[in-house]
């Protein structure tokens, strides 16, 4: 490891510090647990963005209980990404990763960071955008299948979720699970007949 930034950054007035870690630009394409799980009682922010790393060796090792964002932007994650349970985590970076199956990412991201406010995955095939070659019903598509699922989310990428989008997104995807529901009944039925 040739350069790791940590330390305590201080809010103004009366908010209290904040622990981060930061192993940015390092060319990592393993995580270094041993400097991370010596800081897991007080480890709040936590960035490997811009490294090599992949889904292997995986980031469930990471038990940290106070950890509020976890900051993983460019490096190869896909959607097959396995996450521990986090429920500490409010904010989650994975830009510029190769995530390609939104429907097996968000339902990850969804388990295992049940208080998550803040989602950005920007320019990855799973995210279409005008960025990435995208068309805007893909965009609103996807802004709304990632709503439905996490109905929590504040803000996901750059851009605040708004009230009437979080009510179209379950208006949306709550016929099409509805749907889907009756079909498969329908396909039940015929097997047992």
């Amino acid at each position: 490891m040739d350069h790791l930034t940590s330390g305590q950054h201080s809010q103004p007035s009366n908010a209290s510090s904040f622990q981060w870690l930061s192993f940015a630009y390092q060319g990592l394409t393993e995580i270094p647990y041993d400097t991370i799980l010596t800081q897991t009682d007080t480890l709040e922010v936590l960035d490997l963005s811009y490294n090599l790393l992949e889904e292997y060796p995986s980031l469930n090792s990471l038990n940290l209980e106070k950890l509020s964002t976890l900051i993983l932007d460019c490096n190869n994650y896909t959607s097959h990404i396995k996450f521990p349970y986090m429920p500490s985590v409010t904010a989650l970076f994975i830009n510029k990763n190769k995530i390609n199956n939104l429907h097996m990412f968000v339902e990850e991201i969804r388990q295992k960071f049940p208080n998550i406010k803040i989602l950005s995955m920007m320019n990855n095939e799973a995210a279409p955008s005008f960025v990435n070659g995208g068309s805007l019903t893909q965009y609103k598509d996807y802004r709304q299948y990632v709503i439905s699922q996490i109905p929590g989310l504040e803000i996901l990428d750059d851009t605040e979720v708004l009230e009437k989008e979080r009510a179209q997104a379950r208006k949306t995807y709550q016929l099409q699970q509805s749907s889907h529901s009756s079909r498969t009944r329908k396909d039940m039925k015929h097997v047992f007949l």
